[in-house]
């Protein structure tokens, strides 16, 4: 049993790992190398804006579910450590 959660939080964290690296891409070619604005001067560049934009926000979605899949997983160690330190009774 331990090795399956075991398995399952491997998962999660590559999985984690994964979407904060395409997030960070992501992000940084639009703040820093794709132009701003829709004058119309970037041609492609301004839809290629476009499409890292929605690649960036569906990737956002995604690793807000998988940090609350990994928050769920951990349940018992945060419960135990909130015990501990008399947050939670």
């Amino acid at each position: 049993m331990a090795n399956s959660k075991a398995v399952k939080l491997w998962f999660v964290n590559i999985i984690s790992c994964i979407l904060f690296f395409v997030l960070a891409v992501t992000g940084l070619l639009n703040w820093l190398v794709l132009p701003h604005g829709y004058r119309g001067e970037g041609g492609m560049l301004i839809s290629l804006r476009h499409f890292f934009r929605e690649v960036h926000e569906w990737t956002a979605l995604l690793f807000i579910i998988i940090i609350c899949v990994h928050l769920i997983l951990h349940w018992g160690y945060i419960k135990t450590n909130f015990k501990k330190y008399g947050i939670m009774k």
